[in-house]
């Protein structure tokens, strides 16, 4: 006897995928908004505190409270890089070459790496966006197959007997489209604002570097 599965059975478990995907959009988007607006703050008060050090010895030494976000996390390893390549004066293959291409490398994958913690959850809210009306398409089709079944058993085909069972069965899609739409426009603001993000960190590490070489020429 063939496996049979209830197609009552597999719309419902559309509706609940549609519903997980809903939770889990949302759940981007809240977490997201508070990640992009705790690092916008971050970089705006080390950024500030930062340029204000009258040296970079000073910037390097500010107070804790300051120290938080992707730019202080990009300064700290640029600062312990330094550190490691004048106690080590030469000796290891990775402190061989020009200081500033080496520095450069060095802050470019801490930007890196912040971009990226940046995009985490882009990937789904795509995804999510680009799947969920399919996702309600196959529930209605399976629900307008199912009412057909049905109004054929029934042996009328009268619009009260019609309307109601493929009205249902339309919901599956206009469920999928409303957990679409706000995952679509969800994952393009935030990919603006990873970008401009990503912008404005390789720009600090332009200028850390710079300030860094020309600390350096000064003999700091």
């Amino acid at each position: 006897m063939p496996f049979y599965i209830p197609p009552a059975l597999i719309i419902d478990s559309v509706l609940y995928i549609l519903l997980i995907f809903s939770v889990a959009t949302w759940t981007v988007i809240l977490f997201k908004t508070w990640q992009f607006s705790k690092n916008s703050y971050y970089n705006r008060c080390f950024h500030q505190a930062f340029w204000d050090a009258p040296d970079l010895a000073a910037a390097a030494n500010l107070p804790p409270q300051q120290v938080r976000g992707p730019e202080a996390r990009i300064a700290q390893s640029g600062f312990e890089w330094l550190s490691e390549m004048r106690q080590a004066g030469g000796k290891f293959l990775k402190y061989r070459g020009e200081p500033a291409e080496l520095l450069e490398q060095a802050l470019r994958r801490q930007a890196q790496k912040e971009q990226r913690s940046m995009e985490s959850g882009l990937t789904l809210l795509a995804s999510i966006g680009s799947t969920a009306p399919f996702v309600g398409l196959f529930g209605t089709v399976l629900g307008i197959m199912n009412a057909l079944h049905d109004i054929s058993k029934s042996g009328s085909a009268s619009l009260d007997v019609v309307a109601g069972p493929i009205g249902d069965a339309l919901i599956a899609t206009a469920i999928g489209i409303a957990v679409a739409v706000p995952a679509v426009l969800a994952y393009n603001f935030f990919l603006r604002r990873a970008k401009h993000h990503r912008i404005g960190l390789e720009n600090f590490a332009d200028g850390f570097l710079h300030i860094a070489l020309s600390a350096d020429s000064a003999g700091e």
